[in-house]
C-alpha cells in the first residue's frame, strides 16, 4: 500500500496536543464561565476516556485495518472513487473533500441525537456538567469506532487524496478543541468568526440542558451546515453566564468518574424530580438531552 511519506500519527498527536496546551492557557487567562467543578477530577476522567479511545482504535485497527487514511490509501492504490473517475483540478478536489467530510461529521452528529441507541452512546459526552478543552475529547469508544467507519466510506466514495484527510482530521480536532474551549471571545469578532467555523459561545448552546437548544448548533469545524439546515442558535435562552450545562438526570457526581461515563450506554439514568422523563429517549418530546 503507498505511503504518506511522512508519520501522520505523530504529525496529528502534535498538532491536538498544541492546541489542547494553547486553550488550556486561555481558559485558564480569559475564563468565559465559573466552573462548577475543579479541573483534576474532570480532566482525569476526560482524558482517561481519551486513552481508551486510543485502546480501542488500535484494536479495531489491529483486527479489520480501517482508518480514514488508511482508506484514502487504499484508494489511491486501487484507484477506487470519484476523483480517480474525474480529470479535476487538484484544488478543487482538496476543497470538495474538506467540505463532504465535514458535513458528513455534522450527518453523524446529527443521527447521534435522532436514533435512541446512538444516543445512548453520544450522551456520555454530553453529561459533562462543565464545558473546557477537555471535553473535546469526551467521546465514548463505541462513538469514535462508528466515526471511524463513517468518514472511511465517505473517503472511499470521493478517492479522497490521504494528505487532505490527514489535514482534516488535524483541523476537525483542533476546531472541536477550540469550540468547547471556556475562554472569553470579544462578542464582535465572535459574531464575525460564526460566520465561517463554530465559536465557543455558538457550541456550548448545543450543550444547554434545555432539549430545544440542544439539537440546534451541531457544527464542529464549519457554521454553514446548521444555518443551511436550519438548526442555528444565536444565544441561549438563560445568556452564557446562567445557562446549565449536562443532562437533567445527570446533574450529580457520576459524570465526573471514568468508569461511570464508560458505562452510561449500557444503563438507563432515572429522573428524580416528579414528571421529568428518561433522557435515554431523543424521541420523546420532553426528553431532556445535550450534546
Amino acid at each position: 500500500m503507498p505511503e504518506l511519506g511522512f508519520n501522520e500519527g505523530i504529525w496529528r498527536f502534535g498538532a491536538f496536543a498544541v492546541v489542547l496546551l494553547v486553550m488550556i492557557a486561555l481558559e485558564a487567562m480569559w475564563p468565559r464561565r465559573e466552573r462548577r467543578h475543579t479541573r483534576l477530577r474532570r480532566w482525569s476522567t476526560n482524558l482517561g476516556i481519551l486513552f481508551s479511545d486510543y485502546v480501542a482504535v488500535a484494536l479495531v485497527v489491529l483486527l479489520v485495518p480501517v482508518t480514514a487514511v488508511i482508506t484514502a490509501l487504499f484508494a489511491q492504490q486501487y484507484q477506487i472513487g470519484l476523483f480517480y473517475w474525474l480529470d479535476w483540478p487538484n484544488w478543487l478536489e482538496w476543497l470538495i473533500t474538506f467540505l463532504v467530510l465535514d458535513f458528513v461529521i455534522w450527518g453523524q452528529h446529527v443521527i447521534t441525537h435522532k436514533i435512541p441507541i446512538l444516543w445512548r452512546i453520544h450522551r456520555v459526552h454530553h453529561t459533562d456538567q462543565d464545558l473546557d478543552a477537555t471535553s473535546a475529547v469526551r467521546f465514548h469508544p463505541l462513538e469514535i469506532i462508528l466515526s471511524i467507519f463513517i468518514k472511511s466510506a465517505a473517503v472511499i466514495l470521493l478517492g479522497a487524496n490521504a494528505v487532505v484527510v490527514v489535514i482534516f482530521e488535524a483541523v476537525v480536532n483542533g476546531s472541536a478543541i477550540f469550540n468547547h474551549a471556556n475562554f472569553k471571545i470579544p462578542k464582535k469578532l465572535d459574531h464575525i468568526l460564526r460566520w465561517i467555523i463554530v465559536t465557543p459561545d455558538m457550541h456550548r448552546i448545543h450543550h444547554s440542558i434545555e432539549r430545544h437548544e440542544h439539537d440546534t448548533n451541531y457544527g464542529f469545524a464549519l457554521s454553514i451546515w446548521d444555518r443551511l439546515f436550519r438548526v442555528y442558535s444565536v444565544e441561549p435562552e438563560l445568556g452564557h453566564d446562567k445557562m446549565v450545562i449536562g443532562q437533567k438526570d445527570a446533574q450529580e457526581e457520576g459524570p465526573e468518574t471514568f468508569l461511570w461515563s464508560i458505562l452510561l450506554p449500557f444503563f438507563k439514568l432515572k429522573m428524580k424530580s416528579k414528571g421529568d422523563t428518561d433522557a435515554s429517549n431523543p424521541s420523546h418530546k420532553n426528553s431532556q438531552e445535550t450534546t
